[in-house]
Parts: structure tokens; C-alpha cells; sequence
């Protein structure tokens, strides 16, 4: 079997000093938290997938301002790799009544220092390591990303 990257989005939404994060089930069956993310569909830009999967997990509008990074993690040795691409931007136009992906048990408003903190579970490293790089002044511009169709 050919070895293979998957490639991911996540969407860093930051109000008053607390971040937009879900809390979902993990395929273990754990409850984790994770910021809204998905895994790119064919045929999709990192643009639209970031915005698609925001909405789907959240019920808000998600509006890319930058790129904070592109991350690689290997699970495990032999194990699974995925490629974020995690963006940082604006949410509107919440939709409280819309239904969220069958996983997500919830949205949470949430600290640095309360993610940092252990009381919940991160979905993988990523998800601190993203919102580190953010505070920290990484910000790129979308004119990074090229779709060539």
C-alpha cells in the first residue's frame, strides 16, 4: 500500500483573549478538544475547506485572514501523518440552531492557559503548538497559497 500524507485545516477564531475550540469524540472514543478542522476534500481549495469545515463544526462564519503555519505529525511510528494548514481569521453570522457534525459534542470559548492547563484532552499537539505560534506573532499572508485548480 502506497504511503500517504492527509492533508488537514484548522481555523484559530480569537475573541477577548479566549479561542474557539470544539469538543469531539476522537475515533478512540475519547472526548478531546480540537479547533474547528477537517480534512480537505477533492476538488476543494485550503480556503474553502477551512471555511466549510468551521461552519460544519461550529455554526459560525469563518473568515481566513492569514496563514499561522503548515504542520506535519506523524502519529506514531508507522503511524498515520497529517499536514495542517491552520489559518487564523474572523467568525460571524453564528447559526446556533444549525445541527454540527455528528462527532462534535459542542463548541467551548477557551484560554491559552486553560488549553495548556491538562483538564482536557488535546485532539494531538497541534492543536497548542498552532494557537503558541499564533500569540507568538506567526501570521502570513493567504498570498502564500496558490490553487491551480
Amino acid at each position: 500500500m502506497p504511503w500517504t500524507a492527509y492533508t488537514t485545516v484548522a481555523a484559530i477564531i480569537e475573541s477577548a483573549g479566549r479561542f474557539l475550540l470544539v469538543e469531539e469524540k476522537s475515533d478512540t472514543g475519547a472526548v478531546v478538544i480540537n479547533q474547528p478542522a477537517g480534512h480537505l476534500n477533492e476538488g476543494e481549495s485550503l480556503l474553502d475547506a477551512v471555511v466549510r469545515e468551521t461552519r460544519e463544526e461550529t455554526a459560525w462564519r469563518f473568515h481566513p485572514r492569514g496563514l499561522v503555519g503548515v504542520y506535519r505529525w506523524q502519529v506514531s511510528p508507522g503511524g498515520k501523518t497529517y499536514i495542517r494548514f491552520c489559518f487564523f481569521g474572523d467568525g460571524d453570522d453564528h447559526r446556533p440552531e444549525q445541527p454540527l457534525d455528528p462527532e462534535i459534542l459542542g463548541t467551548k470559548w477557551m484560554t491559552r492557559d486553560e488549553l495548556a492547563g491538562g483538564t482536557s484532552q488535546l485532539r494531538s499537539p497541534m492543536v497548542l503548538i498552532c494557537i503558541n505560534d499564533y500569540l507568538s506573532g506567526c501570521r502570513h499572508s493567504l498570498e502564500l497559497l496558490r490553487d491551480l485548480g
